[in-house]
């Protein structure tokens, strides 16, 4: 029986991470770390100059053990492997994020952060991520198939799977893509609107993104947008 980590970075109270750790639970023992609160776009951060809190957690998933940590998904994938859990884990699965990780938004993720964590510590994993829409037809149709297949995937030194879910309802999914390469392009491009002036010159912003789904082909963001579920494998940058 395979021992599997989930980790997320939306939050431990998250839709997503349930619906992962129910399609896990049928292919091995699931233990869950996950952040307390949402920690999206936390990247590969990890806590060095601050103690990390560990709390067991109520968890709707029957037979899953689960954990809340103060800390981000790379610290939950941290402790989990390192001392939470009673041996290392076969394989860490992070998701299912609220939103697309495709392009180089990429590399802002928290969900593939944690999953780059795992490869760190020399473990395999997968980042999971679906449009962040109510609708999640396709890949609850998917999510299991795909674990069946991936689980036994070993990316190589440095590398993740990353899976992407389409947000449109099932009948309208076009399958699967698989080899994937991660778009140059960016699914969202950015600017900072002021809100308000500030005592002593200063200015407060807020980000504001504007969709582009423009996008080369054989690539994540062209996948998604077309309507089809993507994989692929992401190298880290050092690798």
């Amino acid at each position: 029986m395979k021992t599997i980590l989930i980790t997320n970075d939306d939050g431990i109270e998250a839709g997503g991470i349930v619906r992962l750790a129910e399609a896990a639970a049928e292919f091995g023992e699931v233990w869950v770390v996950a952040p307390a609160r949402q920690m999206s776009a936390a990247s590969h951060s990890i806590t060095l100059h601050s103690p990390v809190d560990i709390y067991p957690h109520s968890f709707p998933v029957p037979g899953v053990r689960a954990f809340s940590c103060s800390g981000t998904p790379g610290d939950c994938v941290r402790v989990g492997s390192l001392s939470i859990l009673p041996r290392r884990p076969d394989m860490v699965l992070s998701g299912i994020n609220y939103g697309y990780n495709v392009a180089s938004d990429i590399q802002y993720s928290a969900t593939a952060g944690a999953a780059f964590e795992a490869a760190f510590q020399g473990l395999p994993a997968i980042a999971f991520s679906e449009e962040a829409l109510p609708c999640h037809e396709t890949a609850d149709r998917y999510l299991t198939e795909l674990l069946e297949e991936l689980l036994e995937v070993r990316p190589g030194p440095g590398s993740i799977l990353n899976v992407n879910f389409p947000g449109c309802p099932l009948e309208q999914c076009r399958g699967i893509l698989r080899d994937r390469k991660v778009s140059r392009g960016m699914i969202f491009r950015d600017h900072y609107r002021e809100l308000e002036k500030l005592p002593g010159g200063g200015i407060r912003l807020m980000v504001e993104g504007v969709r582009d789904e423009a996008a080369e082909d054989g690539t994540d963001l062209r996948a998604v947008t077309g309507g089809y579920v993507s994989v692929g494998i992401v190298k880290n940058i050092g690798y």
